[in-house]
């Protein structure tokens, strides 16, 4: 028995072969590199054990794959093979896998919807093909746009009615609520004329969800996105897209975390080229982007998704109970099997080849990482939580041949974002030395911190200490992206920072027109200091929610029965910070000017700030980064003149403010002449070896930078 076929058999559910040793747990392969993670961390040097296990099934697999399919590269090109394939000639190929099925036939506009009229042809391994030849004109049989569905015949008997897993175009006819497969072959195919801008070490991410992206109260567009939203994102001084909802979701209302097809590019948005053009479009802005992607779970969908597709609940996922994650009522992929790991990998090269993303932001990586899912379970912190049975071992081994797909294969400098909240350690180092290849994780802790703060606690009643903590405390040498709020705390039944500091002040008091009160004043100085530490200490990176950025007033809240199927809440209203008669467009001010001094002196990817002050009584945070000196004054009511703040070097040159949160741009109190210049003393305190002077009034915060090396803004 071959290896492939060694393979193939278990992932076709049969008894593997106990003669075969190269599917023996019998040696065990130590990551190249792991001493170099093992002299970072060295509480890891107790599971020495387990980085060798998890590598070793790591490069089995990928022998594994090497050996039947050539090279992981083509093992993941399976979206030029599955589903309709189109030859020059007007022929076309549709090959699909469903092992489970006795029978599989294609209907469509093409044979009058006839459910047994066109066949497939059963092949080994669980697959079916079906060849058609071209019309006697050379033109293919299915036309561009023609909507089709499958038939399959369960091994029971039924007739199931499906779409191909392999869909790369969905529309939902007038009057159903599930999709059909629509055969998208346009002669004219997008051409992208822009190359990929490099990609930026001082990662500062929009995040942004297509649909919601426009001021009108309806689905938007990939159109409008373009125009419109484009333009705003660049000059607002980002430099990464992170588009959510991109894969085609039968139910608008699941944010696009209940996928339906993986290789469609949401209809409800625009067409596919639509999409394209949307990215060389960021490209031409120098805007990396990147695919919000969903490989966690799947919608529990039949008529229009993965699930039961072959007639059995183990087609892709696991069977059973642990092919269902209770919390999210949805299905689990089997990361062991042979086609799903096909599926995936290919799906993660197609929308890198055909679309030009530039990376991945993964979904539910917790969920993936562990049997538990993150149910129930609280992560302490105790390294054992990260290692033994309840690690899902053929989901990380999924997750590093992910990677190492990507960075080998597809684009070196790809960016992948995981999104776990446990903490795993070496999730963000390279395969070779024993993590999973990613890039980033998300500091999650971070947004839930500054909402329990404003949920729980008086201003006064801040601990310093802990906050600084939270926005430090990350593993050493895995890179970190920072956010105050992201999509999560914008949905109902949370609230966005803006309505937690201001709530009904924001549909009161927004105008300038409106007197001053203490509610707004509060809530406007502290959601500009809240982003700008978050920003400057929290990680590697930085990440805003579509609208945040000029405190966008209400939540998120999609159609659905219970609010009359409205899209009064699914829009982000942009049209507010066009007016001047409005103060959302001072936080933007802010927003955009913290991003552009950002870009002058790139502290998010400077080494980690060093915190030198941190006064409980004062209610004051100092801290370092590169060469840039950050000073927050968030007591209520007590400002400080001639204040003295501790700075690295011993003196001998002067600093100037490069950002001041009480100008008047920023709808604060101009309090500060941003013309000064400020004399650094030999004066030590606070362990550093030079001081400063400074007015520091209450709820503001300032960063100095050196005069030297200040051009002003862009």
């Amino acid at each position: 028995m071959t290896m492939i076929e060694a393979a193939q058999k278990s992932a076709n559910g049969s008894t593997q072969d106990s003669s075969e040793e190269t599917w023996k747990p019998d040696y065990a392969i130590a990551p190249p590199k792991l001493q170099n993670l093992l002299n970072d961390d060295g509480y890891l040097n107790s599971y020495k054990s387990d980085f060798r296990y998890r590598y070793t099934q790591f490069k089995k697999s990928l022998e594994a794959i090497e050996a039947g399919e050539g090279s992981l590269l083509k093992f993941s090109q399976g979206y030029k093979q599955f589903g309709p394939q189109f030859a020059p000639d007007g022929s076309m190929k549709w090959l699909e896998y469903a092992p489970g099925a006795e029978g599989l036939f294609l209907r469509g506009q093409f044979n009058e919807w006839n459910r047994v009229k066109t066949p497939f042809k059963e092949l080994e391994h669980g697959k079916w093909l079906l060849e058609m030849p071209a019309n006697k004109d050379g033109t293919p049989v299915l036309k561009h746009l023609d909507r089709v569905r499958l038939n399959v015949v369960s091994k029971g008997g039924e007739l199931c009615d499906r779409i191909s897993p392999w869909t790369s175009y969905a529309l939902q006819p007038e009057n159903s609520y599930t999709y059909d497969h629509v055969i998208w072959n346009p002669t004219e195919p997008y051409q992208f004329k822009y190359k990929c801008p490099p990609v930026p070490d001082n990662l500062k991410i929009y995040e942004a969800h297509v649909g919601i992206a426009s001021p009108e109260a309806k689905v938007s567009t990939y159109k409008h996105f373009t125009e419109k939203v484009l333009p705003h994102i660049a000059d607002m001084g980002y430099n990464c897209i992170q588009l959510m909802a991109i894969m085609e979701h039968a139910y608008y209302g699941c944010f696009g975390y209940q996928v339906t097809a993986f290789f469609a590019a949401s209809s409800r948005y625009g067409t596919p080229e639509e999409l394209k053009e949307l990215i060389d479009t960021a490209h031409k802005l120098n805007l990396v982007v990147l695919l919000d992607i969903v490989h966690s779970h799947a919608a529990k969908n039949t008529l229009d998704g993965l699930n039961m597709f072959d007639g059995t609940d183990c087609c892709f996922f696991h069977s059973g109970a642990r092919g269902n994650h209770n919390l999210w009522d949805s299905r689990l992929f089997d990361y062991r099997h042979w086609e799903t790991r096909r599926f995936l990998l290919s799906n993660l090269a197609m929308w890198m080849e055909v679309y030009k993303f530039d990376g991945f932001r993964f979904d539910g990586v917790t969920s993936m990482l562990y049997h538990h899912h993150g149910i129930g379970t609280g992560f302490s912190g105790d390294y054992g939580e990260y290692f033994g049975m309840q690690v899902d071992t053929d989901a990380l081994v999924y997750m590093m041949l992910a990677s190492y797909l990507v960075k080998t294969y597809l684009k070196p400098d790809a960016i992948l974002i995981a999104e776990d909240v446990s903490g795993m350690p070496a999730l963000c180092r390279e395969v070779e030395e024993g993590g999973l290849g990613f890039d980033y994780r998300l500091a999650m802790a971070i947004p839930d911190m500054w909402i329990k703060l404003l949920k729980e606690k008086n201003d006064e009643d801040w601990d310093l200490a802990n906050l600084c903590h939270v926005l430090t405390n990350r593993r050493h040498k895995e890179k970190c992206i920072a956010y105050a709020e992201s999509h999560d705390q914008a949905l109902v039944g949370d609230k966005t920072l803006s309505f937690w500091l201001m709530d009904k002040e924001m549909y009161y008091s927004m105008s300038v027109m409106s007197p001053r009160n203490l509610i707004l004043d509060r809530g406007m100085a502290l959601h500009k200091m809240i982003r700008l530490i978050s920003h400057a200490m929290g990680g590697e990176g930085y990440l805003n929610f579509i609208g945040n950025e000029f405190g966008h007033p209400e939540w998120l809240d999609f159609p659905r029965e219970g609010n009359g199927w409205s899209y009064h809440y699914a829009r982000r209203q942009f049209n507010l910070i066009e007016d001047d008669m409005l103060r959302y467009k001072n936080l933007a001010n802010f927003d955009k000017d913290m991003n552009l001094l950002e870009n002058q002196f790139k502290w998010v990817c400077a080494p980690q700030a060093y915190v030198s002050r941190k006064h409980e009584m004062d209610k004051v945070i100092v801290f370092e980064r590169a060469g840039c000196l950050f000073a927050f004054n968030f007591h209520p009511n007590q400002s400080y003149a001639d204040y003295w703040i501790p700075v690295e070097q011993e003196g001998g040159f002067e600093m100037k403010l490069g950002l001041c949160s009480d100008c008047g741009r920023y709808d604060g109190f101009d309090r500060l002449d941003m013309t000064n210049m400020f004399k650094v003393f030999p004066k030590g305190m606070d362990g550093r070896k030079g001081s400063i002077q400074v007015y520091l009034p209450s709820r503001v915060a300032i960063v100095l930078v050196p005069a030297d090396k200040y051009v002003g803004p862009e």
